[in-house]
């Protein structure tokens, strides 16, 4: 069986995940300043409502920054399977992943039903 064609062109997809590298470091790095910033403020701070608060904020900045790490870690892991000729795949099934869809979102392992169901299973109960 001869090698199958990625839905998008190599060069598209390689474009397209370094300017989500490009984009993802960028909020990374506004992220970590912002970061110190909010620290400055809870160490020089004398009201408990506002330490609360700020702490609350540090917080939702703490889980988009790991939202963005795991971002950058699929973003790896597509250029990846894009040196191995297996971008644009699926890795479960093998299937096809539309070009709109690597368009939309190029770091994407499954087909958009795949990934549905995947989400389901793996969701972390409160």
């Amino acid at each position: 069986m001869g090698k199958r064609e990625p839905p998008i062109d190599a060069a598209l997809a390689r474009s397209l995940l370094q300017r989500e590298r490009q984009r993802i470091e960028g909020s990374l790095a506004a992220k970590a300043v912002i970061h110190e910033g909010e620290v400055d403020v809870i160490e020089t701070a004398t009201e408990a409502a506002e330490d609360a608060e700020m702490i609350g904020e540090e917080q939702v900045d703490d889980a988009l920054a790991e939202t963005l790490r795991a971002e950058m870690a699929a973003v790896e892991r597509a250029l990846k399977r894009l040196e191995e000729g297996t971008y644009g795949f699926s890795i479960e099934s093998g299937e096809p992943i539309p070009a709109g869809r690597l368009e939309a979102i190029p770091w994407a392992e499954r087909t958009a039903k795949e990934e549905a169901r995947y989400e389901r299973s793996h969701r972390r109960m409160p």
